[in-house]
């Protein structure tokens, strides 16, 4: 039985969060201190290229595996765009010329005054 896409991507988010740990150990050389700064460096605006060395060497490891593993177990990894593409063709609705234009914002029948 296939492993659903959740769990696939739980597995791969799990190796990856102690990947990056590991990571950040080794970046600080075992010093406690080193790693509490490290760690503290770390917020919501923080780019890649302010990360240590060793900890963006993991993350990259961890993208390629993640491609990977996702193609093991079958599912397809594509851009966005490459989806409608290969997919049926899309049907657009042509304007009919014998009738009119829609009406307003409403596009159905016109609103009633208040009183």
């Amino acid at each position: 039985m296939n492993k659903s896409a959740t769990d696939v991507m739980q597995e791969i988010i799990v190796s990856a969060v102690l990947d990056a740990m590991a990571a950040l150990k080794v970046a600080s050389k075992g010093m406690p201190n080193t790693l509490l700064r490290d760690l503290n460096a770390i917020h919501a605006n923080t780019t890649f290229g302010d990360l240590p060395k060793e900890l963006q060497d993991a993350i990259a490891a961890n993208v390629r595996a993640a491609f990977t593993r996702l193609l093991k177990e079958g599912y397809a990894v594509a851009p966005r765009d490459a989806a409608q593409r290969t997919g049926q063709p899309v049907h657009r609705r042509e304007p009919r010329p014998d009738r009119p234009p829609p009406r307003g914002p409403g596009r159905g029948r016109p609103s009633k005054p208040r009183r």
